[in-house]
């Protein structure tokens, strides 16, 4: 009979954490969905405030990840076709067949 290692215990109770994440994730959305069934939970909501919340949480949430792209200068888009000064053209010459 072996014994379980402390390192198995580990990497199993992170494998619980992870689990119980999906889990209230899960949970979450068959309570709001449940709600939608209900007049109770039906608010008005004016649609100018709901995008200005939505664009003050996205701010927000991807200020860190903006900033780490501008930091290492990390441009997601390109301008064209970039182009490399390497090699030079291979030429006529360079293109025939070696003389047995």
């Amino acid at each position: 009979m072996q014994l379980i290692s402390l390192k198995d215990i580990v990497n199993f109770s992170s494998f619980f954490t992870g689990l119980f994440f999906w889990y209230s994730i899960v949970k979450a959305f068959c309570i709001a969905f449940g709600m939608t069934f209900f007049s109770v939970f039906d608010v008005p909501v004016f649609w100018p405030i709901l995008l200005f919340y939505w664009v003050v949480l996205f701010t927000v949430t991807m200020k860190r990840q903006i900033l780490h792209m501008v930091k290492y200068r990390y441009v997601p888009f390109t301008f064209g076709k970039q182009r490399y000064n390497g090699k030079r053209a291979a030429s006529a010459d360079d293109l025939t067949l070696p003389k047995d």
